[in-house]
């Protein structure tokens, strides 16, 4: 239902499906429309940049027909994400953070919580810390199970992601700050401080603290990631 309503507005559609039956159906569904592309592949392993780079035809255009990076037009993504591996999903989508526009999601409810939680609050984690530092969250609505047939034991938030990296603000590099990230929440009840210790020399995580004017008893949900980024880079670049 949501592949028609969106082959009906967008100028070029790309689907990406598991089953490999359902796939062929909808191949044929779209056959006699050229702008809905139906690839057959778990979403976790497809390399967006190349799918959204090339052209839609006959052998998909590579090579020199391929528009460049710089007169691109980056895509928004929507989709209904199986509850499972909403985390894994988003964080294979922020690898190409720079071929997106926005992200369009429905997620399980206590998922949107923690994605769009603030620092400071019990839900903020990894996930939140991560989705925050590629875009700019905003929850749209939440839908009760009846809303569904058949209908699922939890409530459904759709959230929007307008992509807006962080990443040259917060002046860190990209890979090792996400790996910070979860260095830092990898045990959510120990201090920021412990947690470090399990990287860091104790030494050094002290005198960054201090540098960053941070309490080494504080839990890192405690902290913005303007913050975090600044204890990032008094240990990493003292």
């Amino acid at each position: 239902m949501l592949t028609d309503l969106l082959a009906l507005r967008a100028g070029r559609l790309i689907a990406i499906e598991l089953d490999r039956v359902l796939a062929a159906q909808l191949r044929m569904r779209y056959a006699t429309r050229p702008s809905v592309e139906v690839i057959e592949a778990n979403v976790l392993t497809v390399d967006f940049a190349n799918v959204i780079r090339r052209r839609p035809g006959p052998l998909l255009n590579q090579g020199p027909q391929a528009p460049s990076d710089e007169t691109l037009a980056k895509a928004h993504v929507v989709g209904n994400l199986p509850y499972y591996i909403t985390s894994d999903i988003l964080l294979h989508l922020f690898r190409y953070h720079t071929y997106l526009e926005t992200i369009v999601i429905m997620v399980q409810r206590e998922v949107a919580e923690r994605i769009a939680a603030r620092p400071g609050s019990r839900d903020y984690g990894l996930l939140s810390a991560t989705a925050q530092l590629y875009a700019k969250v905003e929850k749209l609505f939440t839908l009760p199970p009846e809303a569904f047939t058949p209908a699922p034991k939890v409530h459904s938030t759709v959230l929007r992601m307008v992509v807006s990296p962080q990443v040259a603000a917060l002046k860190v590099e990209e890979e090792p700050f996400i790996e910070f990230l979860k260095l830092i929440f990898a045990q959510k009840r120990k201090t920021l401080f412990n947690n470090l210790r399990a990287r860091y020399d104790r030494g050094a995580i002290q005198q960054a603290l201090q540098e960053a004017k941070v309490r080494p008893d504080v839990r890192a949900e405690a902290l913005d990631l303007k913050k975090t980024a600044e204890v990032f880079r008094r240990l990493t670049h003292p």
